[in-house]
């Protein structure tokens, strides 16, 4: 039986021999938050749901209530209970928790889905598309990249004959800076780095697939001790869902082999950032690709009407939703880069993305086409290359499928020309918001497409969160500071 199959009545049978059960929702800052019940008390809330405490929505990272009006969960509702509901479909094993049941729940309240569940959101996206005969796909995947570093004990590396592995604890008492990463240097798509570390290597490998969170492509990427996953392909709430999901097993599996994934976009100063590319396209109901042009045929007579060469694959559906998502892309840059160290990844000369740009086959654009003729018509996509390895997969998927359906239903043109073409002309396309703050200006204002394609909730909400995380960093001493000005002010 497959998870997808799975019904209520099928629970009992299917946990017949297990006594306990772990449940987790996703927090807005994509973290998973959960616990473990009894398998008697799961079958009797698998399809009511079950009280979850609003302060999930109520508090940051660190578990710090929000210091700004986040009215999702407000202090003086006094964080009552939303409802959680375990998605059965979602079901799974946990491989190193001695295969413990495991079910993702979405979170309601008053019989209405919670504005800022993601899970909740990406799903109705993919309702209204699936509406119009259309089903997402995240293209061929999502593409995780991430720094290493191994595990130091509080004192040090196993200083004092300490042997307990304790990340925080070391960092209390020690710089950043004097974390080791897994090996030096940097050697993307090495053969033999990986040997070093050869069983966490491919224990992280070999658990995805039997956490049902397969990788399709495992190598090292850019930097000191970083790993990138290429997810397989799957819609896109199963997707994100999956996204989420490798974080914690990536973790976990760490934990037993005292190392630590960092999932940070911009970890060490002076290296690549860690980036969390999409891949995106929408096919029929019956799995055809909506973005290609003549996926009748493997070599579609490209369009000759087409604005630029680099579309002449594009259906034009294609170049609808890629002009939506141009469109959108500045107004929408919270949901790809959600934190102060998000914008330290996205600077000039480090494979980042820092424009209004797009591009056949092109890497250093904010959207990469692929499509005829550099693949088969079934395979056309678009990689979104803004989003870091911190992105929220759930927020950021719904936000680029409803921006791009914008730009769908609208019959938007493709509002710039490809980057080649922009050089050829000697201009240069316009800037990304660079801050956290520039980019919380464009998301919160009134004329925002986040506005138009979110619930405006959700926008006042995660503003609201995000400013909190702007408060938090502002009265932050870092040691750049204290080292820059100890002696000379």
């Amino acid at each position: 039986m497959t998870s997808a199959a799975i019904t209520a009545e099928d629970l009992p049978g299917l946990l017949a021999n297990d006594i306990k059960v772990k449940v987790a929702g996703i927090d807005c800052d994509g973290i998973l938050r959960g616990k473990v019940m009894s398998t008697e008390k799961f079958l009797g809330i698998a399809q009511k749901g079950f009280g979850f405490s609003s302060a999930v929505f109520g508090w940051d990272m660190q578990d710090v209530l929000y210091t700004t009006e986040a009215k999702i969960a407000p202090a003086d509702s006094g964080y009552v209970d939303f409802i959680a509901i375990p998605d059965l479909h979602s079901f799974r094993r946990i491989p190193w928790e001695d295969n413990i049941p495991f079910f993702l729940v979405r979170f309601v309240q008053n019989d209405q889905p919670v504005s800022a569940d993601g899970r909740s959101m990406l799903r109705a996206v993919c309702d209204r598309l699936a509406a119009e005969n259309c089903q997402a796909m995240a293209g061929e995947t999502v593409e995780l990249e991430f720094m290493n570093f191994q595990t130091p004990s509080e004192d040090g590396y196993g200083a004092n004959g300490s042997q307990i592995r304790d990340i925080a604890a070391f960092l209390d008492k020690n710089a950043p800076g004097a974390l080791r990463p897994l090996t030096q240097g940097s050697f993307s798509y090495s053969a033999t780095r990986p040997v070093a570390y050869k069983k966490y290597f491919y224990d992280i490998f070999d658990t995805s697939a039997q956490f049902n969170c397969g990788i399709e492509g495992w190598h090292t990427e850019g930097g000191p001790g970083v790993y990138e996953a290429a997810l397989k392909v799957s819609p896109a709430s199963e997707m994100a869902d999956k996204v989420s999901l490798f974080k914690l097993l990536a973790k976990s599996v760490g934990l037993e082999h005292g190392i630590t994934p960092c999932f940070m976009a911009k970890p060490m100063q002076g290296q690549p950032g860690s980036s969390g590319h999409i891949h995106i396209s929408l096919c029929d109901l019956a799995g055809r690709n909506l973005f290609a042009r003549g996926t009748e045929t493997e070599t579609p007579t490209p369009d000759p009407a087409a604005p630029w060469a680099d579309a002449a694959g594009l259906s034009a559906l294609g170049r609808h939703f890629l002009a939506g998502l141009l469109e959108a892309l500045p107004d929408l840059m919270p949901l790809f880069a959600p934190t102060v160290n998000s914008y330290k990844r996205l600077v000039e000369n480090f494979w980042a993305p820092v424009h209004v740009s797009w591009g056949l086959e092109d890497r250093m654009a904010s959207i990469r086409l692929v499509a005829p003729p550099v693949c088969k018509p079934a395979a056309t996509r678009f990689e979104v290359r803004i989003p870091g390895a911190d992105l929220h997969p759930h927020y950021a998927l719904a936000a680029l499928l409803a921006a791009g359906w914008r730009g769908v239903q609208h019959k938007r043109e493709i509002p710039v020309p490809p980057v080649a073409a922009m050089k050829a002309a000697n201009t240069r396309p316009a800037r990304l918001p660079n801050t956290l703050e520039e980019a919380l200006r464009r998301f919160h204002a009134p004329d925002s497409i986040a506005r138009e394609i979110l619930a405006p909730e959700f926008v006042d909400f995660f503003t609201a969160t995000r400013e909190h995380e702007l408060r938090v960093w502002r009265e932050a001493v870092t040691d750049w500071e204290f080292k820059r000005y100890i002696e000379t002010v």
